[in-house]
């Protein structure tokens, strides 16, 4: 089968030149569109983000002189690609209206926003975790009218670093977990030049961080009834998400109760093995491990582990016991690789396996 064309909408963004390169020489799928807001459309990618590429990769030569289109004219869009990455920077209710409206013309959306998260029967998907949760695209096909059309989503990075790690423990029956984040820049779409007030600062706030901290795991964690997602009524999470100066990369500590309290080592052991779809298919995103745990006290380290398999892994160190709850651990994840880009291109590699894109 010849590459299936992706499009990029918010493609001058910070997550949408990290789907650029991400998708660069891809073996399943080849950029076709690219499209923004109107005062971008007309000009050439390279003039598009003069003085705005935020990436130390370099930005691909092919899409230079691609032409960018108006992201909010789906028209523009039917008949020059065959799916979108969506990662657009607009009011909420405007992105999910936009969303519906790309998949109504037939044009699959693997979306970076927030907007459709809660939505009753669009998939939110960490592949690893609940690709079984794709079950529900056809109720939603059906919702819309569609016979290609359709919405996925991606949730949000705060949680990509501890909910991975609960996941082979959910046996176990988590009840409480109290989480606190430490965020990178890149998450706010900036870096050290443009967030000057970060250096030698912790911001202790993040709007919407906290609350999406949250709810989103419980919706990882649904049931589907009745073609709409139940979610999970636990783990209860408490959060708090801190802005803290690093480029990249969000770190959490996570406390946990048990309903059945699980041995260290049989945590251990269940995290060594632990593996999802994308590794079974060998999804050219998906990281050979997807936990990886450190024995040495003072690891994952930031600076050190977030690019583990190409900052789609997750690490996770210092399990001990905790004199209020069962456990305690700290996990890594790369915000905008497994967090962002990374994520919603390995989503697509699995939709596309499952046959959902053509």
């Amino acid at each position: 089968m010849s590459k299936l064309r992706a499009g990029i909408v918010g493609a001058t963004g910070m997550v949408g030149q990290r789907l650029i390169t991400l998708l660069e020489n891809h073996p399943y799928f080849e950029i076709s569109y690219l499209a923004a807001s109107s005062s971008s459309a007309g000009k050439t990618y390279e003039e598009a983000v003069k003085n705005r590429w935020k990436l130390t990769l370099s930005c691909p030569e092919e899409v230079k002189s691609m032409l960018v289109y108006d992201g909010g004219d789906v028209s523009q869009a039917v008949g020059k690609c065959d799916f979108i990455f969506c990662a657009v920077d607009m009011p909420k209710e405007q992105v999910k209206a936009l969303e519906e409206e790309y998949a109504r013309a037939e044009i699959p959306v693997v979306s970076n926003n927030s907007a459709n998260r809660h939505t009753s029967d669009v998939p939110m998907f960490i592949p690893e975790i609940n690709s079984s949760h794709a079950d529900i695209i056809p109720v939603q096909k059906k919702r819309l009218g569609t016979k290609k059309g359709f919405i996925a989503v991606k949730p949000n990075c705060s949680i990509q670093s501890y909910v991975p790690a609960l996941a082979p423990l959910m046996d176990f029956e988590p009840q409480l977990v109290n989480v606190t984040t430490f965020q990178a820049i890149s998450g706010a779409g900036k870096t050290f030049e443009s967030f000057p007030e970060i250096l030698d600062n912790v911001i202790p706030y993040i709007g919407g961080e906290e609350e999406k901290s949250e709810k989103e795991p419980l919706k990882i964690w649904s049931k589907i009834a009745d073609g709409v997602f139940v979610n999970a009524v636990s783990p209860v999470v408490s959060a708090q998400c801190i802005r803290v100066p690093v480029s990249d990369g969000h770190l959490a500590t996570v406390s946990v109760k048990f309903g059945k309290k699980p041995s260290k080592e049989e945590m251990l052991r269940r995290w060594n093995e632990y593996k999802g779809l994308p590794q079974e298919l060998g999804l050219p995103h998906a990281p050979e491990k997807f936990l990886t745990y450190f024995e040495e006290n003072n690891r994952p380290q930031t600076a050190l582990d977030r690019d583990i398999y190409g900052g789609m892994g997750i690490t996770i160190g210092r399990l001990r016991e905790d004199c209020i709850f069962d456990y305690k651990f700290v996990c890594l994840s790369h915000n905008t690789l497994r967090g962002a880009a990374g994520g919603g291109v390995l989503t697509a590699e699995m939709l596309y396996r499952l046959g959902y894109l053509y």
